[in-house]
């Protein structure tokens, strides 16, 4: 009987001591995290709380002139004024249109390039580094790189145009049906070097095997990209969709090169949330609030729609 009891508290304190062994092991040591505090504190000052002040923000009537406003809710009142206020849903139609130029053509034109480079032998490293090349450069010297190109009178697109006989070349960002197609090339000109590194590390991860393979039953090049590359490089494909579902909220691209003009052409859904915060009348921070939040939402579905129809098939 002693002997059972003697057993049962051995029992009793191995497991405790592998009890307290795990809490230690997940906790840690306590006094590591005075190290990692600051970084925590930082992380909750300029990144937790601006979320949770602007989504309470969003159901407010807060004008920045107007102090006493900070924190005059109103409910849903501006997501009732956003369904009917014109100016939000031309600048939605903007996004919208930009997004369907920019999106489509980058995620081609990436997988072109990478494709190509893959089956380069010698200077690969070299192409590589040409492509990435404008993704290291500041996006404020791009656009306004791209600006001067664009510019009617001295710009290098319509000086060239007039050297090659072009009498009246088009004013590029002046143009209501052509100023937003600049700023999406721009825009694909800048960000397609970071895609396109990824689709190529993703066909270099792709087992040669399956392409030999391929070529002895007889597959053409065409065939192995669409029965191999493209489905090994689903997950690839998704990243970049994911990475790039806040294009709806474009607003350095057009606050730079145009302003939102001419005539609002490519005044998109960001660059009317800032106007509507910094620039309008009574500068409307409950409103723009309602509005970010509104866009962060749509990005959100957009995530998710590209991870439902992306996901891995079931064998």
């Amino acid at each position: 009987m002693a002997v059972e009891e003697g057993s049962r508290a051995e029992t009793l304190r191995a497991f405790g001591r592998a009890l307290r062994g795990a809490r230690a092991e997940a906790w840690g040591n306590p006094f590591g995290y005075l190290f990692i505090a600051p970084a925590i504190v930082l992380y909750l000052v300029f990144n937790i709380w601006p979320l949770l002040r602007g989504f309470t923000m969003a159901f407010t009537d807060y004008r920045f002139i107007y102090p006493d406003t900070i924190w005059d809710f109103n409910g849903l009142g501006n997501f009732a004024e956003m369904v009917n206020d014109r100016a939000f849903w031309r600048a939605f139609n903007v996004s919208i249109r930009y997004t369907i130029m920019v999106i489509p053509t980058l995620l081609v034109l990436a997988m072109i390039i990478a494709v190509l480079i893959s089956r380069v032998r010698n200077l690969a490293g070299f192409y590589r580094w040409i492509i990435y090349l404008p993704t290291i450069l500041p996006i404020a010297v791009t656009l306004l790189m791209w600006r001067e190109f664009y510019d009617p009178t001295f710009g290098f697109i319509n000086v060239t145009l007039r050297h090659w006989g072009v009498q009246n070349p088009p004013k590029w960002l002046g143009d209501v049906k052509l100023a937003l197609y600049c700023v999406a090339v721009t825009d694909i000109w800048r960000s397609l070097g970071f895609p396109a590194l990824l689709f190529i590390i993703g066909i270099y991860n792709i087992n040669r095997e399956l392409y030999e393979a391929a070529a002895i039953d007889g597959a053409s090049g065409w065939m192995q990209f669409w029965k191999i590359t493209l489905p090994l490089l689903r997950p690839v494909l998704t990243l970049v969709l994911v990475l790039n579902s806040n294009i709806l909220g474009a607003t350095e691209q057009m606050m730079v090169m145009t302003g939102g003009g001419p005539q609002n052409a490519t005044m998109s859904l960001g660059l009317f949330l800032y106007n509507m915060a910094f620039q309008f009348g009574d500068l409307r921070l409950g409103y723009a609030a309602a509005i970010g939040l509104a866009v962060g939402l749509l990005g959100a579905t957009m995530t998710a729609f590209w991870f439902r129809v992306l996901r891995p098939k079931e064998v």
